[in-house]
């Protein structure tokens, strides 16, 4: 390719790419630029390398979530959840200077070091939920009003029960108890839905315990209404991280 081509390629390229995410390879090959083209921009100045395979454009200060939709291309089920969730859609309590951002996917990951080193970040593979369809997984992940399209975050019941599976290893019981009663009504049918393919019993009676003592939701209607897994009549116990034995009854 002449010198002539190449500069018109990355005049195309940086005339029509959106600024604000990285990109791939894919994508640069869409405009024409081969990777090995690609690696020759990256060494002029043209272009910057993240990672093998991705890139940016020079002085592109992109933001987290132009970096999530990104990664949400790579990565199967890829959401903000549990936590952060809760905090885009104003349930917070004693937010960090830098609060560290909890995202979950439904596959093996590790966040590429281009994004944790801009963006303090840590990601969660669990088999939190055992969905009976693709239909649920999907309605409880939406994007919140004021978040960029395409950004996917669980809905607050979803990212509740996230929180609370972490609760006693990575979040606080204190720090979870307080956003929990940060809660406003729940929809009981989605909450029961969750409730009812939730695989985590810490999470389940968790749940079912404070919402007793918020009166959050009725929690003898929704155990009449829903299957909800609670494991054995048996309580349950466990000792935290920090130390405190935590006891829960089958049905909160």
């Amino acid at each position: 390719m002449s010198g002539n081509t190449r500069h018109q390629v990355i005049k195309h390229l940086l005339a029509e790419l959106p600024r604000g995410a990285p990109f791939d390879l894919a994508i640069l090959e869409s405009f024409g630029v081969s990777p090995q083209l690609a690696a020759s921009y990256a060494e002029s100045g043209w272009l910057v390398r993240l990672a093998q395979g991705v890139y940016a454009f020079p002085n592109d200060d992109f933001d987290v979530n132009g970096a999530l939709r990104f990664l949400q291309g790579k990565v199967t089920g890829l959401h903000v959840g549990g936590k952060s969730a809760l905090a885009l859609q104003g349930v917070r309590h004693n937010l960090a200077a830098r609060e560290i951002l909890v995202l979950w996917g439904d596959t093996r990951f590790v966040l590429p070091t281009w994004f944790t080193t801009r963006f303090p970040s840590r990601y969660v593979n669990a088999r939190l939920f055992d969905w009976p369809n693709d239909t649920l997984a999907g309605k409880t992940l939406y994007t919140p009003p004021g978040q960029p399209a395409g950004l996917q975050v669980s809905m607050p019941e979803r990212a509740v029960l996230e929180l609370l599976y972490e609760t006693g290893t990575r979040e606080s019981l204190e720090e979870a108890r307080n956003l929990f009663d940060g809660l406003r009504s729940p929809r009981k049918d989605v909450i029961g839905h969750l409730l009812a393919c939730c695989t985590s019993v810490k999470a389940v009676r968790l749940f079912l315990t404070w919402a007793r003592e918020t009166e959050v939701v009725d929690v003898d209607t929704l155990l009449e209404q829903y299957p909800v897994r609670t494991g054995s009549n048996k309580r349950w116990m466990s000792r935290l991280d920090d130390g405190t034995l935590l006891s829960l009854k089958p049905h909160g």
